[in-house]
């Protein structure tokens, strides 16, 4: 079987010499040792002032829409993932769908400023496969309406846009450790700022909006374990090789899907990507569908990142039209890639695909 993913687990080896020191700590979560140092080279890697681990990507977004204090509307992409859009339901926030660019799939921030009401408070997009969102015009449209903005970085690990790690973008970006990411923490996420005043709210909120015996806010339970953070650790220097491996993987890839009438998301320029993903848009949602089944036929298993585009969830009301994301949404498949994937199963995958 090959899924469209496949975690990465370090040499057993690694991850037992961290739970060694665990067992002899006797700290196995609240803050303990692993989680700070784990904070701490996060923090270093991506040149930013403050990065709170998380017990998942999704309170990570939660959490960063209520230290904003965003109660109203929150101008959003229809193509992501569902934690996206529900993390803005359930903080009882309004999301306004903007339509996606044609190129990068992200947010198309041409389109931004006509969805603008005086009810809006926030811009939250998202580096969709790890690929970066305009973010000098959001951030220039954000700066003239005195609105915040939330980057979803969930994808967007490793990459780097015009000599800046991608997750250092934005008033807070937030970050995805599952364990189908490049760099996981089997769950996990993260919240990052370079705001002190935001800090401290992420700080007290992560942990019921305690410190020590005094409580300073509402809170809610996101911290992560010392198990989690030590996977983590594990990880992190294992990140360059796991792109390197991808990137002979796409280059796979490219050569024999080249003489297929397919549609792949653009690079923009300044930057480094991280090969997160590897989707291809067919001509239209039948024919997606007829290589879906004649893949899951040979026991292959792609996935529809990102179905269906979030305007038309069944419990979002009054979703705006979104033709492009719509349209995209339904013809987008995910392929599989991950590190173990051999070349081999790369021309297979590619051979069932054209041959329908």
């Amino acid at each position: 079987m090959i899924n469209v993913t496949k975690t990465y687990l370090p040499p057993i080896e690694e991850y037992t010499a961290y739970l060694q020191k665990i067992w002899e700590r006797g700290w196995i979560t609240n803050h303990g040792p692993l989680v700070v140092e784990l904070e701490t080279k996060l923090k270093k890697q991506f040149g930013v002032k403050h990065l709170f681990f998380t017990s998942n990507g999704t309170i990570a977004i939660q959490i960063a829409i209520k230290a904003l204090g965003i109660t109203k509307e929150i101008i959003t992409t229809p193509f992501s993932y569902v934690a996206t859009t529900t993390s803005i339901l359930w903080e009882n926030c309004k999301p306004v769908f903007v339509d996606i660019d044609n190129k990068t799939f992200c947010i198309n921030p041409t389109l931004i400023e006509e969805k603008i009401t005086p009810s809006t408070e926030a811009i939250l997009a998202t580096h969709v496969y790890g690929i970066p969102c305009a973010t000098e015009e959001i951030e220039k449209i954000a700066k003239k309406h005195n609105l915040k903005v939330i980057y979803d970085a969930a994808h967007a690990f490793g990459t780097i846009y015009k000599n800046k790690p991608l997750p250092a973008f934005g008033d807070i970006s937030t970050l995805s450790f599952h364990a189908t990411k490049l760099f996981h923490t089997v769950e996990g996420g993260a919240i990052i700022t370079n705001d002190d005043a935001l800090a401290e709210k992420i700080l007290h909120y992560r942990s019921f909006g305690h410190v020590d015996d005094d409580y300073f806010s509402i809170g809610v339970n996101g911290k992560n374990s010392e198990f989690h953070a030590a996977m983590g650790l594990c990880m992190l220097d294992k990140v360059p090789e796991l792109i390197e491996r991808r990137i002979q993987l796409f280059s796979e890839y490219d050569k024999d899907l080249k003489h297929l009438n397919l549609i792949r998301p653009g690079i923009p320029d300044n930057t480094i990507y991280n090969y997160a993903y590897y989707p291809v848009t067919f001509k239209d949602q039948e024919t997606l569908l007829k290589v879906k089944d004649a893949l899951n036929k040979q026991d292959i298993f792609p996935r529809r990142y990102f179905y269906p585009s979030l305007n038309k969830l069944p419990y979002v009301h009054n979703g705006n039209p979104c033709p492009v994301s719509e349209s995209y949404a339904s013809r987008t498949l995910c392929l599989p890639l991950f590190y173990e994937l051999s070349d081999e199963d790369v021309v297979r995958i590619s051979n069932i695909i054209a041959t329908v």
